[in-house]
């Protein structure tokens, strides 16, 4: 029977957003008793809780996310444990096996400060020679607990998202795969023309 892990974090009203950014607005428009039918109106950019960035984030002329092959959402998981480090670099990883096609989730624990300010100023992030070494493995995504795996000048965007790597930024329940072998990760967007898109984020195992 399969598990699945919800690594999404829940897009609501008052959510934390990066310094600088628009916050959301997801309010109530029609009401069941009054007119018959429930509605909700949202404006959010793209870059609000659990999503996925495209490479025109970073790269210019590159992919948009709606223009992703839908094949490049799914795929076998593997977690590398980044708990109380800083930076993080290529030897956390070296004892996992990372096959092309994998979507690597970096584990940090940084989710659990997901409503502290600070959750936004003082993340740990992922150095360039690891990002390197993803690409040159041939990953589909990486995805972090955090808001971004790095910090301007943004290097480590840059060079996956320079070689179709995307990325998946504030995850959350990673801790719950650490002692599961072999899970896979559905990472799906919503189809929508622009840089990236808000995003429901599961791993699935066989229990």
């Amino acid at each position: 029977m399969s598990k699945i892990v919800d690594l999404t974090h829940t897009f609501k009203e008052n959510m934390p957003v990066y310094p600088g950014d628009t916050p959301p607005e997801l309010y109530q428009t029609r009401d069941l008793a009054k007119n018959g039918y429930t509605y909700f109106q949202l404006n959010s950019g793209m870059h609000v809780g659990t999503h996925i960035d495209a490479p025109l984030h970073m790269i210019a002329d590159g992919q948009r996310i709606d223009s992703v092959s839908p094949e490049k959402f799914i795929g076998r998981g593997v977690i590398v444990d980044a708990r109380g480090v800083k930076i993080i670099t290529a030897d956390l990883f070296k004892e996992k096996i990372i096959k092309a096609g994998d979507i690597v989730l970096v584990f940090t624990g940084f989710s659990d400060k997901y409503d502290d300010p600070h959750y936004f100023t003082d993340f740990p992030v992922i150095d360039e020679n690891f990002a390197k070494k993803m690409v040159e493995l041939g990953i589909k995504m990486l995805g972090t607990d955090t808001p971004s795996p790095d910090k301007e000048p943004y290097n480590v965007h840059k060079i996956l998202l320079g070689h179709n790597v995307l990325i998946i930024e504030n995850l959350t329940n990673l801790g719950e795969l650490l002692e599961i072998n072999d899970f896979e990760v559905i990472a799906l967007p919503v189809k929508i023309d622009a840089e990236a898109a808000l995003a429901r984020v599961i791993a699935r195992y066989e229990n």
